[in-house]
């Protein structure tokens, strides 16, 4: 029985984490049996993947700033700018995050019900699915009333760092232009 859990929670890190399916699929191509028959050799240690030179929180970040200039944004001071020039900055940076947070995540709701709507949390639910508030009572089922859908990333594909060490901590180069 755990072999059986064990292969659908491969399933579904390999379908949501493309690290991991590349790491899976490594171990299996080195499994494969070797075409000539006799006795086998000794195995080899298999080598340790490197840790990354950055961390993959940079590289949202870094994407994010690339792709939709967030950390100027919420570094630039506001006191200056009306709510007009404030909402009109903000529309793009909203729209432009949205964009990668969806190519890069594709979320979508935990539940698909509307807010608002009762629904029932299950037996054996898991907490990581559902946060209660309110009156808890002491066994499950559970009903109530939706205050928040929630959100799950059907996928988690992060660009890959390709730089140098010593720049791993740069959100956004400095830009210089020549004359």
């Amino acid at each position: 029985m755990r072999r059986i859990i064990l292969a659908i929670r491969v399933f579904f890190v390999t379908l949501l984490n493309s690290t991991a399916a590349k790491q899976f699929a490594a171990i299996l191509s080195a499994d494969e049996p070797a075409a000539a028959v006799g006795p086998k050799p000794p195995a080899r240690p298999r080598p340790q993947p490197a840790p990354p030179a950055r961390s993959e929180a940079l590289t949202l970040l870094a994407t994010l700033q690339r792709e939709a200039r967030f950390v100027d944004f919420i570094e630039e001071s506001l006191a200056g700018y009306s709510d007009a020039q404030i909402g009109a900055a903000a529309r793009d940076v909203h729209r432009d995050c949205r964009e990668v947070v969806d190519r890069l995540f594709a979320l979508r709701p935990v539940l698909g019900d509307e807010e608002g709507a009762q629904v029932e949390v299950p037996a054996g639910f898991d907490p990581a699915r559902y946060r209660l508030s309110g009156k808890v009572g002491p066994q499950p089922p559970f009903c109530g009333r939706l205050v928040h859908a929630g959100w799950e990333a059907t996928r988690c594909e992060l660009p890959t760092w390709s730089g140098a060490a010593t720049a791993a901590g740069v959100v956004a180069p400095a830009e210089v232009e020549l004359a």
